[in-house]
C-alpha cells in the first residue's frame, strides 16, 4: 500500500511538472539553452522583471556580422533596463569559436548556445540576426529585424528608416505593445543549420 501511494506521488509530481511547463513555456528554456560554460540558463528568467531581448545570430552570416556596432548601441542605451542576449542557434557552434566571435567584435552581451532550438521556438526565430522582445511578464511583444538597413541579403540600404526593435523595445517600458508585433528579417536562415 505504501509503494502505490509512493509511486502516485511521483506520478502527480511529473503531471504537475509538465502541466507547469506548458502553462510557463519560459521555463523550459533551461532546460535547453546553455551559456558558455554549459550550463543550463534560462534568459527570461535571469532578466529579473526586466524586458528581455533575445538576439539570434552566428558567426558565419555576414548579415549578423555587420549588426554588431546596432546591438552593441542598443544594448548599451539600455542597460539596467533590458537584458540583452546573444542566441547562437547552430548545433554546431562551440562556446571556444562564439567566444573567438564575441571577442573580435567587441560583444560585452552575456552568450548562450540554443542547439535545442527551444529559445529560436518560443521567440519565433527563423533568420540571423533577428530579435525577440519579451516584456516584464515573459510574453512575447515583438519578433523580427532589428530594422530595415537590408531590403534584401546583400542589398544594404545607405541607412535603416525604420527601427523596429528601438520601437519594441521603448513601447514595452512604457507598458505598450508595439505598433509592429513582426516583422520580416533579412539574412542567413536558421532552418539550413538543421
Amino acid at each position: 500500500m505504501r509503494g502505490q501511494r509512493g509511486i502516485c506521488g511521483v506520478l502527480l509530481s511529473l503531471i504537475a511538472a509538465m502541466i507547469f511547463a506548458v502553462l510557463d513555456p519560459g521555463s523550459l528554456c533551461a532546460q535547453t539553452a546553455f551559456d558558455l560554460e554549459g550550463r543550463p540558463t534560462d534568459p527570461l528568467a535571469q532578466a529579473a522583471g526586466r524586458i528581455t531581448v533575445l538576439v539570434f545570430v552566428r558567426t558565419d552570416c555576414p548579415i549578423s556580422n555587420r549588426y554588431a556596432p546596432t546591438i552593441q548601441k542598443l544594448s548599451a542605451e539600455y542597460a539596467g533596463r533590458v537584458a540583452f542576449w546573444l542566441v547562437y542557434p547552430d548545433k554546431a557552434e562551440t562556446a571556444t569559436s562564439i567566444r573567438k566571435y564575441l571577442q573580435d567584435y567587441g560583444y560585452r552581451l552575456p552568450a548562450l548556445r540554443d542547439p535545442q532550438r527551444a529559445l529560436v521556438k518560443s521567440s519565433h526565430a527563423e533568420i540571423t540576426p533577428e530579435v525577440a522582445v519579451f516584456e516584464q511578464k515573459h510574453e512575447l511583444v515583438y519578433h523580427g529585424r532589428i530594422d530595415n538597413w537590408y531590403e534584401g541579403f546583400s542589398r544594404p540600404r545607405g541607412a535603416p528608416t525604420t527601427h523596429e526593435l528601438d520601437d519594441a523595445i521603448q513601447a514595452a517600458l512604457s507598458g505598450r505593445r508595439p505598433a509592429v508585433a513582426s516583422a520580416a528579417a533579412v539574412g542567413c536562415y536558421i532552418s539550413d543549420l538543421e
